[in-house]
């Protein structure tokens, strides 16, 4: 269930960055690394759009239905990230869900 929520917040962040950057919506035929990099640039960018504009068109986009996790709030549904970044507390709180899982699935094959 952890890991499905987990999964759904992903998708939902790159839903965003494909809606609001074309290159992201089509297959790319560039190297792994440069996709990477491609998508943590729209990353940082779509950050920088969201702490300096006054208002940002895409936050008050709506999702269209077949954009909406299945299972999910729709409280959880339409609130949106804030900011995609990297910190070690983020780090940690993936890790520990990650042992966390990895324990519970572990358990139940004792």
């Amino acid at each position: 269930m952890k890991h499905s929520r987990a999964r759904n917040v992903i998708e939902r962040c790159f839903g965003l960055l494909k809606r609001r950057w074309a290159i992201l919506r089509s297959p790319s035929h560039y190297p792994i690394k440069i996709q990477g990099r491609m998508i943590t640039a729209c990353s940082l960018l779509h950050n920088f759009i969201r702490m300096y504009m006054a208002v940002d068109p895409e936050e008050n986009a709506r999702l269209a239905f077949d954009e909406l996790p299945i299972g999910e709030d729709l409280q959880e549904v339409l609130a949106y990230i804030e900011t995609v970044e990297s910190s070690q507390i983020w780090t940690q709180w993936r890790d520990d869900l990650a042992r966390e899982i990895y324990d519970e699935w572990r358990g139940r094959r004792a």
